[in-house]
């Protein structure tokens, strides 16, 4: 029987499919296996072994072109930290998107697969000497100031013509979580619209001979689901091109609106309305620029969540399952280590037993890992089949982004591997790490 297939990233309504998250390319067969990309679950799993991180690239493809197809007129910016690896990075630059990158460590994975150096964008709050330096010998082709330090440190390592854009904090509440909600006031990200500090910044761009302003960059949070949220970023940020222009007679070229853009994780989600977004961004920005007299900006977004998360799947092995008096724990071979995500911001996942008939008899329970903290719970409170015992196989959708990246060692348990699936073929993306690897480091 068919799974019914998540709608394209430009979807515009809600639909009754908008609750299922597996890959647009996934299936369920009479025997109760998941299909992957044409590949059963339970081969995956007897193969590479569980945990497993299985990305569907068909799946990453689409998403991307979907953007590119909607937005024309702008630059797509993949938000690397979302899933740093080889493969991933290299499927955008095939693409035709340019990278963000947060860190030495990620512009290295770029280097290694030969990313354009000019479709590469530095950005992180913090960034060390040695990402500044990093960056400036790879020839990035943007770096993102995010305090006065750190223009001055730039400013002082670049040579001449170094393209920066200045991150502004455009005071828009996303509505999302406190975790991940990046453009309100009073938090460690950009420069202040409201207290002049953004347009200090710029100044302070401009007075560095070593380099030359390309732009203003924003982002108002992650799992942002109102396009009203970007349109009032939109009227802020013009807003500030208009001071810029007013106050030291330069033309801001270029616009980063940020990523953010929702994914649905549970049924019943909806998606982002790629379409709605496109169209409500370009009435926006043309209207505020013809009301401030300023020309129209290019405009960058940076999507990263929403073009690989649905594209993943993590697969696991009950360990044990305990019932108790209120409660039953299904105890799988990964957790917290893998995906810190419920643990940091309360992040919620659909969970399915595959590879065995299952009966129509369901039941609550919890899943939770591996780990020696109450806290490293992967779900709580799923719908699951009575009689789920050790051995089962579970897959959890949606695991495409944020996993790899925020994994940990605790407890030194090995982080998984990333398996890529693409039409009936497997490739090892990212190999298991071993216990070899862990004690590599401890001297």
């Amino acid at each position: 029987m068919p799974i019914a297939q998540l709608p394209a990233a430009a979807s515009t309504s809600r639909s009754a499919t908008s609750g299922t998250v597996p890959p647009r390319s996934s299936a369920r067969l009479v025997d109760g296996d998941l299909v992957i990309g044409g590949v059963p679950a339970t081969r995956l799993a007897a193969r590479f072994g569980t945990p497993c991180q299985v990305v569907d690239e068909a799946e990453v493809r689409r998403r991307v072109r979907a953007f590119r197809e909607v937005l024309p007129e702008a630059e797509v910016v993949f938000a690397g930290k979302s899933l740093p690896c080889r493969a991933v990075y290299g499927w955008m630059a095939s693409e035709g998107l340019s990278l963000d990158v947060c860190s030495a460590g990620e512009l290295a994975v770029a280097r290694s697969v030969g990313f354009p150096a000019e479709r590469v964008v530095l950005h992180d709050n913090v960034k060390i000497a040695e990402d500044l330096k990093a960056a400036l010998a790879y020839g990035v082709g943007r770096i993102v100031v995010d305090s006065f330090d750190e223009i001055a440190q730039l400013g002082a390592l670049a040579g001449p013509g170094q393209r920066v854009m200045v991150r502004v904090t455009p005071g828009v509440d996303a509505h999302t979580h406190r975790a991940i909600a990046t453009g309100v006031e009073d938090q460690k990200f950009g420069f202040s619209l409201a207290s002049g500090a953004a347009l200090e910044a710029v100044r302070c761009v401009l007075e560095q001979p070593g380099l030359r302003l390309a732009g203003l960059h924003c982002h108002i949070g992650s799992q942002v689901r109102r396009v009203a949220a970007y349109e009032e970023a939109v009227r802020r940020m013009v807003g500030l091109i208009a001071a810029v222009r007013s106050s030291h007679g330069v033309e801001v070229a270029e616009l980063d609106l940020g990523g953010g853009f929702a994914v649905p994780y549970l049924p019943g989600e909806d998606t982002f309305d790629l379409v709605g977004f496109a169209h409500r961004l370009r009435v926006a920005l043309n209207y505020e620029c013809a009301a401030h007299r300023v020309p129209v900006p290019r405009v960058l977004v940076e999507p990263g969540r929403s073009l690989v998360a649905n594209a993943g799947v993590t697969l696991y092995r009950v360990i044990t399952v305990k019932r108790g008096v209120s409660r039953t724990f299904v105890a799988v071979d990964g957790g917290m280590s893998d995906n810190p995500r419920p643990a940091l911001y309360g992040a919620r996942y659909a969970v399915r037993v595959v590879g065995r008939p299952t009966p129509l008899r369901r039941a609550p329970a919890t899943v939770v890992g591996r780990h020696c903290e109450a806290g490293d719970v992967l779900a709580e409170d799923v719908s699951l089949p009575a009689d789920i015992h050790a051995g089962d196989l579970l897959a959890v959708p949606v695991t495409g982004a944020y996993h790899h990246a925020l994994a940990s060692n605790y407890n030194l348990v090995g982080r998984p591997p990333i398996v890529g699936v693409l039409n009936g073929e497997t490739r090892l993306l990212v190999r298991r790490e071993t216990e070899e690897d862990l004690l590599r480091r401890d001297m």
